[in-house]
């Protein structure tokens, strides 16, 4: 079989090369098509869904919202780990699939379970589904700063909200574009409570009669004059002077209350539960490109770096705003692409080297090099049809096959060179290369075949391991595949085309012969003393056994990404304002080093499903210079001891790490560090109280850097105990107290205005020194239906203790996680 197709392809060289013709431009068309990212997604299908629940704490969002969702995605087909998430105002459920699963038929199965779900949720309370990306879908992040000192952060964060963000958004390939740090701008409504107590307003009337100031109506058409008018009645609040100007109520002699004698109304900034920074300098404002599941990383970077340039050119961007990159993954990208061409490149020269010096022949070197650039188009050409992305892995599989695909070639070579020194003018030409491609071709293919179907087993591996190795295996495969068709197919008939003219013999050649002066002895000698040479070789597997027990073991090698990602943990508790200095000051030492570029820090959450980060998580991005430009003898190992040394601060726990690896593990276990640990039950105290005891033992251990116990019950609350019996002197009810709590001292966004494209919340809440401490908030009044003022502090019990800073669950378990950095 193998011999008449070697004999049909060198009696049909037009069909042949007419073949390779058309490979080739599959190959090349691939070559610039493939989707490419820095190393294979590892994560596991995820559907996410964010739930905001404005004001409420941790455990009230926990019992409400997470609790009925994660036990509801519980059930969801294929699904096999339901992870909760309760913080301050928001839930997030992340559900993870079992491998395999297509990620739009878990989203679709998501969305039915929800539909039943809702029901079971407050009222007012909508979850949605975070956007059809992976762990690893940030790709791109910059930061928004402006140099002529005109613009405010809230300004910054506007043009961010309302600009940017749909024009990248836009972008074929983008899934979400999230906004971090800054203000958003909010119209304030700070009411006096004892200018409503002398108009005998309730706090229900202000907040009915804004909502009521807010709005366009249309009043269908009018004719006049043979021509359509459409009607409409402009209601929208779209200044302060709008909203100082609506009327509450009328005092008895008709005389109309203004909004403005009974509040102050100016603008302020959205409450924040996360904000970022830049080189240390102060807050900033960003964006994070998130990537749609399954695109080309390399091209969707790409095509945001130019719509970025066009809206500069454009003069779309204010002047004096610059947009700086601080996290661009493209540079992995291209450094793993442009190691791959480098290796293919070195193996080319070096095989043309090999064969002109050992066959002292030029033109066949270039028969057997041919194989190469052949070999890795047809394997990019399979790639790309059956959806594999070229990255590290995948390009790591290539550049491993390399050393084989050239093996056939040149034994096929070596073989025509030795037929030719024997038959060179006793039979034609292409007889004599078609009995040498005969003789060692079925023997070549078949052991090629072998050397790929060894890899088969790595098929059958699933989840992350699956993930990670599969790429490689296929592409070796293909590559193997490839050079084993091409031996059979391109190569012989390339042997009768560039295989002429002078064919010196291996005596010819004195490196030959020297080499062959030290192989035949030492031949000779080990046939000679067969025992002792197993025996040898015995004694050695045997004495390898010992460093092999004693080898550790690691899922995947550490890959240097280029970038630094730090990820220390402050104690529970902390405020914005304290994280904000904290943040600011870590990155002040980080941007002393001269290794770094630039440094972008962010505490908390941006504005996406995607970070589940409590206030307590630190994430910042590193961008390092390139290693030409570091100190003399430095590494990013000493690098990281170093910055580790620089920033030692009470109650922050240090984690080096880098992006894409973080985002990784993070999604697999939920766990940012190397190692982490998950203590499962009911009672938060006795999770708590457990994980500070393992913290102790894990310190102690042998490789670990640092270790962190979360305090999941580190918070501070401030709680008031409704009186039920008090309050139903007065004829109240719990839910009546407690519409007055939430609005007057949490606050309530209760309309937002349109201003062309941007939209503004209106809140509404008691002036600063009416709820900014204990005595004031016991003042709080509560209107009952007598018209009678009561202080909350007769109708509740006040009290100050610990509680959940934050409600982590897993399978709806509740979980505390202990982080090992080692």
């Amino acid at each position: 079989m193998i011999e008449k197709i070697i004999e049909g392809s060198i009696n049909n060289r037009l069909i042949v090369f007419i073949f390779l013709a058309v490979i080739a431009m599959a190959g090349l068309y691939a070559l610039f098509n493939i989707p490419v990212d820095a190393i294979p997604d590892l994560s596991d299908v995820q559907v996410i869904i964010s739930t905001e629940y404005p004001g409420q704490g941790p455990q009230i969002v926990e019992d409400q919202v997470t609790y009925p969702l994660t036990t509801a995605m519980l059930s969801v087909p294929n699904a096999k780990t339901v992870r909760g998430y309760s913080f301050f105002g928001i839930s997030f459920v992340y559900v993870i699939f079992k491998d395999g699963t297509d990620l739009y038929d878990a989203r679709s199965r998501v969305l039915e379970y929800l539909n039943f779900v809702s029901g079971r949720l407050p009222k007012g309370v909508t979850p949605q589904l975070g956007p059809d990306a992976t762990g690893v879908g940030w790709i791109y992040e910059y930061a928004l700063e402006d140099t002529s000192g005109q613009r405010d952060l809230a300004d910054l964060r506007s043009l961010q909200d309302w600009f940017l963000k749909y024009e990248l958004t836009a972008i074929e390939g983008v899934a979400e574009v999230a906004s971090v740090g800054g203000f958003v701008k909010q119209y304030q409504v700070e009411v006096d409570p004892n200018k409503l107590l002398v108009y005998h307003i309730p706090l229900s009337k202000v907040k009915q009669a804004i909502m009521q100031s807010n709005n366009d109506v249309g009043g269908r058409l009018l004719e006049m004059g043979e021509t359509e008018y459409m009607v409409r009645g402009l209601g929208y609040i779209q200044s302060l002077d709008d909203l100082r100007k609506v009327a509450i109520g009328a005092s008895e002699d008709g005389t109309p209350i203004l909004l403005s004698q009974v509040a102050d109304v100016h603008y302020g900034p959205e409450l924040r539960r996360g904000l970022a920074e830049l080189d240390g300098k102060g807050e900033t404002v960003g964006g994070i490109v998130v990537i749609r599941f399954g695109e080309n990383s390399l091209k969707v970077i790409e095509r945001v770096k130019q719509r970025l340039k066009e809206l500069r050119d454009s003069g779309s961007i204010p002047e004096g705003v610059v947009i700086k990159p601080v996290y661009d993954r493209s540079k992995l990208i291209n450094s793993a692409i442009d190691n791959l061409r480098h290796k293919l490149i070195e193996e080319m020269i070096v095989v043309a080297l090999i064969c002109i010096i050992f066959l002292l022949h030029f033109r066949s070197s270039f028969v057997a090099i041919f194989t190469l650039p052949a070999g890795v188009l047809i394997s990019l050409f399979v790639m790309n049809y059956l959806g594999i992305n070229a990255n590290i892995m995948s390009l790591g599989g290539i550049a491993i096959a390399i050393g084989v695909m050239v093996d056939a070639s040149v034994v096929m070579v070596e073989n025509a060179h030795k037929h030719l020194e024997r038959d060179s003018g006793k039979k034609e030409h292409s007889k004599i290369i078609l009995d040498a491609a005969k003789e060692v071709g079925p023997a070549l293919f078949y052991s090629i075949l072998i050397i790929t179907v060894s890899f088969l087993p790595v098929f059958v591996l699933g989840e992350q391991s699956g993930r990670l190795f599969k790429p490689l295996a296929y592409t070796k495969t293909f590559s193997m595949a490839a050079s084993a068709l091409l031996a059979i197919t391109v190569i012989p008939v390339l042997m009768t085309i560039f295989i002429k003219g002078k064919i010196r013999s291996e005596e010819a050649n004195p490196l030959s012969r020297f080499f062959i002066g030290i192989y035949m002895p030492i031949a000779r000698l080990v046939l000679r003393y067969r025992w002792i040479t197993v025996g040898v070789a015995i004694v050695i597997l045997l004495v390898t056994l010992f460093p092999m027990l004693n080898l550790g073991s690691e899922f995947m090698p550490p890959l240097y990404e280029g970038d630094l990602l730090y990820m220390p943990t402050t104690l529970p508790g902390i405020s914005i304002t304290k994280a904000r200095e904290l943040l600011q000051q870590t990155d002040r030492i980080i941007k002393s080093f001269p290794e770094v570029e630039r440094v972008f820090g962010k505490i908390g959450r941006a504005e996406t499903a995607t970070d589940p980060a409590p206030l307590t998580m630190i994430e910042t991005t590193i961008m390092l210079k390139p290693e030409d430009q570091w100190p003399k003898g430095m590494t990013p190992d000493k690098l990281v001891e170093q910055l580790d040394k620089a920033i030692q601060f009470p109650g922050l726990t240090n984690a080096w790490t880098m992006p894409i690896k973080t985002r990784i593990d993070m999604l697999a276990t939920g766990i940012k560090t190397p190692v982490g640990i998950k203590i499962m039950g009911e009672n938060l105290d006795s999770l708590s109280a457990i994980g500070e005891r393992v913290e102790s033992v894990v310190r102690g251990l042998k490789g670990t850097l640092s270790v962190y116990a979360e305090r999941v019950v580190g918070g501070n609350y401030v709680d008031f105990k409704i009186d039920r019996d008090e309050i139903a002197r007065y004829g109240l009810t719990v839910g009546q107290v407690e519409d007055v709590f939430m609005s007057a001292v949490g606050g309530m966004n209760i309309t937002s205005t349109v201003e062309g494209l941007e939209r503004y919340p209106v809140n509404l809440r008691y002036s600063r020194e009416y709820r900014d401490n204990l005595e004031a908030l016991k003042r709080v009044l509560v209107p009952t239906p007598g018209g009678a003022q009561i202080p909350l502090s007769q109708l509740s019990e006040i009290s100050i203790h610990k509680g959940p800073a934050g409600i982590k669950s897993e399978n709806a378990r509740k979980t505390a996680w202990v982080y090992v950095d080692i």
